[in-house]
């Protein structure tokens, strides 16, 4: 049996959600104001906005270009991160995660416990999430490792079994900027048996020297390559003196 027309009213609340695309800057500019004296606070967090504000962090970022810029239409002070960390520990922060992942990290996977800092954090310090990815990649691939390593000034020797010395014209260590840009050359992937933290949870990626640098070989993009942690530990064995 059809149920009347009064009992349906009674029993069901159409409520029409509020559409919140067209909301005026000032109401939103207000909310993080409101938010702020709520607090007594000189300054707020995505996070402190996102628990006592009415809107997501998100529409005010997308809305205002970034977080920094948020607070500083509002008056508000800019967050601590901004004025404490360096470039070089959000950089070394995102290449972790980018090695992890295997790919570029996106915004919402950049916040604890994965991330030490969040992606307001880095919308702090370089004005857009976007822009810290631009100026990360900029810094790690600035420059060639190989040709300030040619020099001879770099000449360094080592004892061998077969020869008296080798001379070598590169440091046996693999720098930061240049492991990563081998990573990326690489896709990410084991050169050896092709697992990749792409497709695979928990896939650890090495750089290492494919003739050893103890066998003569050097710290140049050529005698690099990309090895997953289970290929790298098996290495040694194809070779007397292990590296």
């Amino acid at each position: 049996m059809a149920m009347p027309q009064t009992d349906i009213n009674k029993t069901f609340n159409f409520v029409l959600n509020e559409y919140k695309r067209n909301t005026p800057d000032s109401e939103l500019i207000d909310d993080v104001k409101n938010v702020a004296a709520k607090l007594d606070k000189k300054s707020v967090t995505i996070a402190e906005y996102e628990q006592n504000g009415k809107f997501h962090p998100c529409t005010l970022q997308r809305r205002f270009g970034s977080w920094f810029k948020v607070l500083e239409i509002c008056g508000l002070e800019p967050s601590r991160s901004k004025l404490n960390i360096s470039k070089e520990e959000l950089f070394s922060n995102l290449e972790r995660i980018w090695i992890s992942l295997g790919r570029q990290p996106r915004y919402n996977e950049i916040k604890k416990p994965f991330s030490k800092y969040s992606a307001g954090t880095y919308e702090n310090k370089f004005g857009s999430f976007h822009e810290a990815l631009e100026s990360f990649v900029a810094y790690m691939s600035n420059g060639s490792e190989s040709s300030q390593n040619d020099s001879s000034e770099n000449v360094s020797f080592i004892e061998n079994k077969t020869a008296s010395k080798i001379a070598h014209k590169t440091k046996r260590e693999i720098s930061d900027r240049l492991r990563f840009q081998i990573l990326m050359r690489d896709g990410f992937t084991c050169k050896t048996c092709g697992r990749s933290p792409i497709n695979e949870k928990g896939v650890k990626l090495h750089v290492d020297h494919i003739v050893p640098w103890s066998k003569g070989g050097e710290t140049i993009p050529d005698n690099l390559e990309t090895k997953c942690e289970q290929c790298n530990l098996g290495k040694g064995n194809a070779f007397v003196d292990k590296k």
